[in-house]
């Protein structure tokens, strides 16, 4: 697996090292790092109050420095946020689960608040308001009225506005935090979509996630966070193949003994020319008794499912 952990590597865009973070009778960050690399798709997942949101408001600024204990590092110089603007001022932008939308705003309006577009250095230039707000509205295939109102619009339609505001603000990290809740399946695809396309013109993304299959068909790298802390970080294919050899199955001719089997697996299951399990200790053992007293067909070791290495992850730590 990839090292991951200098703190002055050229190739990561982000370190957050040792960040702790406390409430009132609650230690809700743990010595936490994160190193994220530019241009790549990182998912921080874990289940909803692991701590996620928590360290995506300390990276956004929105618990300021001094809230919080550890450093930040972005584009190779230490940060210190102490509120949101100074974040988005150095291409940070948030989008959290609780859009900051103005429902009685249009969507262009919506796009430049906060950051509106200037002619002579205080007049209004609507005309060029609206101009960017098309631009950006088709970068996220939004096809859509600018001069609707959002507070009717739906939630996917919602968050590509808010994906459009963000990139307006010449992002270079954009992290999302829960963005698949309240999605439906089309939506969920065209978010996809765009976040992969961000990525491949040298965007980079942070997803904030307990939705786990959603991170197997689109990210790079993971961190696993559980009561605080990271408890698996990496490349997810590497952190898959590091946990594959554990689950296998055999179809074969022939019949076995399961008793003989459980000498070899946990969980067995056995059904007419099958079998499957955890291998208890190495796979090519049990491989080469089976093939001794069978015609074995075909094996597959499998690839088990981040949920399932998380549970993993999240038992052992206990």
């Amino acid at each position: 697996m990839k090292a991951r952990g200098d703190f002055l590597d050229q190739d990561n865009i982000l370190v957050m090292k040792s960040i702790t973070k406390s409430f009132p009778g609650v230690l809700a960050l743990d010595s936490v790092d994160i190193y994220v690399e530019k241009g790549e798709i990182h998912f921080i997942v874990g289940e909803n109050g692991a701590g996620k949101s928590t360290l995506m408001k300390v990276l956004s600024g929105i618990y300021p420095y001094g809230d919080y204990s550890g450093d930040i590092l972005f584009q190779d110089q230490i940060k210190h946020f102490h509120g949101i603007k100074d974040s988005v001022s150095c291409g940070i932008v948030i989008i959290n689960q609780e859009l900051a939308l103005f429902p009685d705003l249009s969507v262009y309006e919506n796009i430049f608040v906060g950051h509106e577009k200037l002619s002579r250095g205080f007049l209004m230039d609507w005309d060029e308001t609206k101009k960017l707000a098309k631009k950006f509205l088709d970068i996220v295939k939004l096809d859509i009225d600018i001069y609707e109102l959002v507070g009717p619009l739906g939630v996917g339609k919602q968050q590509l506005i808010e994906i459009a505001k963000a990139l307006s603000h010449n992002v270079k990290l954009l992290i999302l935090d829960e963005p698949f809740t309240g999605l439906d399946p089309i939506n969920q695809l065209l978010l996809k979509e765009i976040i992969q396309e961000k990525a491949q013109a040298g965007k980079t993304i942070i997803f904030s996630t307990h939705q786990m299959e959603q991170v197997e068909r689109l990210c790079s790298n993971i961190s696993l966070i559980n009561k605080g802390k990271i408890i698996l970080e990496g490349e997810l294919r590497a952190v898959k193949d590091s946990k594959k050899t554990k689950a296998i199955e055999v179809v074969f001719d022939g019949k076995v003994d399961i008793e003989k089997v459980e000498n070899y697996l946990e969980n067995v299951i056995v059904k007419e020319n099958f079998v499957s399990g955890i291998v208890k200790k190495d796979h090519r053992s049990f491989l080469n008794w089976i093939n001794k007293i069978v015609d074995v067909e075909s094996f597959q070791v499998k690839i088990p499912t981040l949920e399932q290495i998380f549970i993993d992850e999240v038992r052992e730590s206990r």
